[in-house]
């Protein structure tokens, strides 16, 4: 997601880098190409205008930190107003002591109201210790409501079910009576859309607020339908008032208009994004790390909660003792592979780090399909040794890598090469020890050390993809570089002239 912002506000700011003393010259081109950026990006052309109108009050107010150089004064006042534009801080759902407490998920037909709903609830029963309920009132869709009942079986939380009633009011009533017997302390309702806005739609949303009197009322939006998910939550919230918003579809949103604008076209806060069709592939919205994201920065807290999350303690405890130690064996990469994939594609891992980081580098969803698949194939060589072979890989002779091979469907030179990349991730992490990503803690170091950790530095997988593509990558492929070959090239030349 932002994908064009991010990359158009980086080369602006770049640009800006190269200049020692920054002139009002440079400002003004820089603004206006942020203002193109945001416009491109498809937000709100007076949002675009205000924001460039505060980075410009900021950078002329002589606005002073001590310890940055000019252009970074511009990135900083730039990473401000992106925070303020999103809303300034996370907007947490809040909850009060009464049972069950109410969330009313609104929006148009086709936004992803039911999935939502389902998502929201296993995020709520993982993240904040909440038992949710969830219940349809779509009465007019055609089995919307098993729909989420199969939602809700998939995210493994119950669904109110009524087969005798089909009023929206009845079935509100019908669940609050049996989450509070029952001792659900959240209903979620999934309420019934419209291709349009239409005033029956409304008076039957405004009928179950006034029934249910929730704390939250979330209206959920397409975000690649951009400026028109901006008016629709705008007439929502005129007539029922909503608290928040969800953007479902960000993974695809290149531009990202809707959640910039948002926040300063209706005044409510998006609360979660939508990142993904799995149903764990949802997030609250946090307005510094998004902006983190889209100047370069990284969002490495998110990365450690999503480490945190999906990584197991004491796994990842015993991992970074046998890195520390030269313990690492085959057998353990295969482990951290598996681990790896737990944490969601490549491509979105590397845009959770900062570039410096990264070098700049950066993978397509293509490119880190080819990744992805080429972890797959570098699982099933290791499956295909012995236990003997995969914890002692000296031991793999010529007939030993003619066996893996063709077990594995692949050919000896992939054996050949994946041990290759296997020893130097072995020298590089004895001589790293326990800083191989520095502050993010041991545990995300032992969980990403044999993954990003060595894709970074040049091994695998970035090295084990070899050939054109690890060297699109900059990783350490069959063969370096072109610019690095040709150095080389000339180093050893100079070399040969002293020595004659």
């Amino acid at each position: 997601m932002f994908e064009s912002l991010s990359d158009k506000l980086k080369k602006t700011l770049k640009n800006l880098s190269g200049q020692g003393k920054l002139t009002p010259e440079h400002v003004d081109a820089a603004l206006r190409e942020i203002r193109m950026a945001l416009l491109e990006a498809d937000v709100n052309y007076q949002v675009s205008k205000d924001f460039v109108e505060a980075v410009r009050a900021k950078a002329e107010g002589q606005e002073v930190w001590q310890d940055l150089k000019p252009h970074e004064q511009v990135v900083k006042i730039v990473y401000d107003e992106l925070v303020n534009l999103f809303g300034g801080t996370s907007s947490r759902l809040v909850f009060t002591k009464q049972l069950p407490n109410v969330v009313m998920i609104v929006g148009l037909q086709g936004s992803g109201k039911t999935t939502s709903t389902g998502k929201i609830s296993k995020w709520l029963a993982e993240n904040q210790e909440r038992k949710p309920l969830l219940v349809s009132v779509d009465v007019y869709r055609p089995a919307a409501r098993e729909q989420l009942k199969v939602v809700g079986d998939a995210v493994n939380q119950s669904v109110y079910e009524d087969s005798v009633s089909d009023d929206p009011l009845t079935l509100v009533k019908g669940a609050m009576n049996h989450a509070q017997e029952t001792g659900y302390d959240t209903l979620i309702i999934d309420t019934a859309g419209r291709l349009h806005i239409d005033d029956d739609l409304m008076i039957e949303l405004e009928r179950i607020k006034a029934e249910t009197k929730p704390v939250e009322v979330l209206f959920v939006a397409d975000a690649m339908t951009g400026q028109d998910a901006v008016r629709s939550a705008e007439e929502f919230h005129k007539r029922i008032g909503i608290t928040g918003v969800v953007l479902t579809k960000m993974d695809g949103d290149a531009r990202g208009g809707a959640a910039l604008s948002i926040k300063q076209v209706i005044g409510q806060p998006v609360k979660f994004v939508g990142v993904g069709e799995k149903y764990d592939a949802i997030e609250p919205f946090y307005p510094d790390r998004i902006a983190q994201r889209i100047l370069g920065m990284g969002d490495v807290l998110s990365l450690i909660e999503e480490v945190e999350g999906k990584i197991d303690e004491k796994e990842a405890q015993e991992q970074l003792e046998k890195i520390t130690s030269n313990k690492f064996t085959l057998e353990d990469f295969r482990n951290q592979l598996g681990q790896m994939k737990k944490l969601g594609s490549m491509s979105k891992l590397m845009k959770m780090l900062p570039e410096q980081m990264t070098g700049g580098l950066s993978l397509s969803d293509e490119q880190s399909e080819t990744v992805e698949t080429q972890m797959g194939r570098t699982e099933a060589i290791i499956d295909s040794m012995t236990l003997q072979e995969r914890r002692n890989y000296k031991i793999i002779n010529a007939s030993r890598k003619t066996r893996i091979a063709n077990g594995s469907g692949s050919t000896i030179a992939e054996v050949n090469g994946l041990l290759r990349q296997y020893e130097q991730m072995r020298k590089m992490m004895s001589k790293m020890g326990g800083g191989m990503l520095g502050g993010l803690g041991k545990k995300m170091m032992s969980g990403l050390g044999g993954g990003i950790g060595n894709m970074l530095g040049g091994g695998a997988p970035g090295g084990m993809l070899g050939g054109e593509t690890g060297q699109d990558f900059g990783g350490g492929g069959r063969q370096a570089p072109l610019k690095k070959r040709l150095k080389r090239k000339k180093r050893h030349k100079k070399k040969r002239k002293k020595r004659r």
